[in-house]
């Protein structure tokens, strides 16, 4: 088990702090996103009914990963079905294409280039700075200087944020009492600040249960105060994913929690081959993703990137193009948790009562769930 340290969560949290909270979503559009499509595509844009042209450039995950380039990417699909704008995408394989794909975007003439992941921070940084007239939406990240990391803003850049540890809180602490070994888990793909803010709430949670219930239930695979933890190095390579979790399961982690993107269906064939292990699911919920798997996952800790990607667009077809961060929280319904499913009857009663009423204090802000790679929410 590979131990790393968080420096992105260290570096980028700066930037991250100038985030002051954007129109909220629709709660009630907090959902999964459907089926799109995987084809790499050019800039060719499709038929619609305005002149309107919204963009997507995926992270190397691409569209179908059952994760949040697919989630995003569901939201512009949305826009063009609801608001008759044009759309296209250009898919990421691999690092070295996101210059290249995010100024293919530019040249199409896009009216809105939303880019997907804290990995095209520096394509969109620098893309936006050779062209002032362009409008971007970075999702899931906000601006550094790459060298200093000192927070940057620009008039055509919207960061879409997420303070996930909120809704990965309610997860930890669901995770603790649901466990019957008294260990549970959490592992990241890289340690990104969009990563290790799931696994800062996580711990927090199960902290949180135990200081209520008297228990002693351990997290592996992820230390808070140090900011170190379990990382598969990977976000594609799923066996990695797999070997790591039968790791987790040998020292007794009953429930589990991937935040590594494909890499946690790995986490998912493992524990299907362990009576009473669970997973977590993130970013979408993996209930609706994965067939195979219905009857081990728990619940999923959900961004609502569709319905921030589909708000930005209307606003900016509207002519209310605004470049202040949107933070989605669980006051505004841009993160939660989806529902317990086929293991509603797994969850003790005591422990939904206790989410609800903590779900109730941080949204009514009497309760405060941080993290270092948290923006702040005012």
């Amino acid at each position: 088990m590979k131990k790393f340290a968080s420096f992105a969560a260290l570096t980028a949290a700066a930037a991250l702090t100038l985030a002051a909270c954007g129109d909220a979503p629709d709660a009630d559009n907090t959902t999964s996103p459907s089926s799109s499509s995987s084809d790499t595509s050019s800039a060719t844009p499709t038929e619609g009914a305005s002149d309107f042209l919204g963009c997507m450039v995926s992270d190397f995950g691409g569209f179908d990963d059952n994760s949040f380039n697919e989630t995003s990417f569901s939201g512009l699909e949305r826009a063009e079905s609801e608001l008759g704008i044009k759309v296209s995408k250009a898919e990421s394989t691999d690092a070295a294409q996101y210059t290249s794909n995010v100024d293919s975007m530019v040249q199409a003439g896009c009216s809105l280039v939303f880019n997907v992941g804290f990995n095209l921070a520096d394509a969109t940084l620098n893309a936006a700075k050779e062209n002032p007239e362009s409008h971007f939406a970075l999702i899931d990240s906000a601006l550094s200087d790459p060298t200093t990391f000192e927070p940057i803003v620009l008039d055509n850049v919207k960061p879409l944020l997420y303070n996930t540890q909120e809704a990965a809180f309610l997860a930890g602490y669901v995770a603790a009492g649901v466990s019957q070994t008294g260990t549970v888990a959490t592992f990241g793909g890289q340690p990104y600040p969009s990563v290790t803010i799931f696994m800062d709430g996580f711990v927090d949670g199960v902290a949180k249960y135990n200081e209520d219930n008297g228990k002693s239930v351990k997290v592996l695979g992820w230390d808070k105060a140090k900011q170190v933890g379990s990382m598969t190095e990977t976000f594609d390579e799923i066996p990695k994913g797999k070997e790591l979790t039968e790791q987790f399961i040998s020292q007794g982690a009953d429930v589990i929690m991937p935040v590594a993107g494909p890499v946690g269906e790995g986490a998912m064939a493992a524990a299907a081959e362990h009576e009473g292990v669970y997973i977590i699911g993130v970013d979408t919920d993996a209930f609706d993703k994965y067939d195979q798997y219905k009857d081990i996952l728990l619940t999923s800790v959900l961004k609502a990137m569709d319905q921030s990607v589909f708000d930005t667009i209307k606003a900016a077809k509207d002519g209310a193009w605004d470049a202040t961060p949107y933070v989605g929280t669980l006051a505004n319904g841009g993160v939660g948790i989806a529902s317990f499913h086929n293991l509603e009857d797994k969850v003790p009663a005591d422990v939904k009562t206790a989410v609800e009423d903590l779900k109730a204090q941080i949204v009514a802000g009497t309760f405060k769930v941080e993290s270092p790679s948290a923006s702040a929410v005012n």
